[in-house]
């Protein structure tokens, strides 16, 4: 799946948004995707979830970590084309953390999955909880890559495509300058 196929399934889908919105990152944007318009329809998130499987599987990944709420869906979706089990981490007292009875051995090759990378901090976060439970993270995947490239994650990291739209600071934001309401459409309060 090319890069101008995945831009346009999020069109297709009304996923793709004008505005002014406060980021999961706290960052704010004139422009914001919405995954779960997209991943909605599991054939969607199949076809997603296979092609960015497709980018990851040299990396020889035994499982696939997504940080909760944005990246079950399409971590789930990569999990099954890699033929590895799917598991998530969820908030709890504010920090990333493996819950539900879900945990990791040394021997595990993590790989994690997010819906859309902007500055990568929940990816971070991700990997950090991935680390903390005494696995390897070998890498990171997303459907788009929202960085421009320019997230560090510290790990390979693939994405199927790349949507670049300005961010801003909120002290400098000039929709916030001009009084312009801004909305927190993302999962993270």
């Amino acid at each position: 799946m090319d890069s101008s196929a995945v831009l346009e399934l999020f069109r297709a889908n009304g996923a793709l948004h004008d505005g002014h919105f406060r980021l999961s990152s706290g960052l704010h944007s004139a422009g914001y995707l919405q995954s779960a318009l997209v991943l909605q329809h599991p054939q969607h998130a199949e076809t997603l979830g296979r092609a960015l499987a497709d980018t990851l599987r040299d990396l020889r990944p035994t499982v696939v970590l997504s940080p909760a709420l944005g990246g079950l869906i399409i971590g789930h979706e990569v999990a099954r084309a890699l033929g590895v089990r799917a598991i998530f981490a969820e908030r709890q007292d504010g920090a990333l953390t493996l819950r539900r009875g879900f945990t990791l051995s040394p021997i595990e090759r993590v790989v994690i999955i997010e819906d859309v990378v902007t500055t990568g901090l929940s990816t971070r976060e991700t990997i950090a909880c991935a680390t903390a439970a005494g696995a390897t993270a070998v890498g990171a995947g997303s459907i788009i890559d929202r960085s421009g490239g320019t997230a560090d994650l510290g790990v390979p990291f693939r994405s199927l495509t790349t949507f670049v739209v300005a961010n801003h600071e909120p002290s400098v934001c000039p929709m916030c300058a001009a009084g312009q309401p801004v909305t927190k459409p993302g999962s993270r309060g």
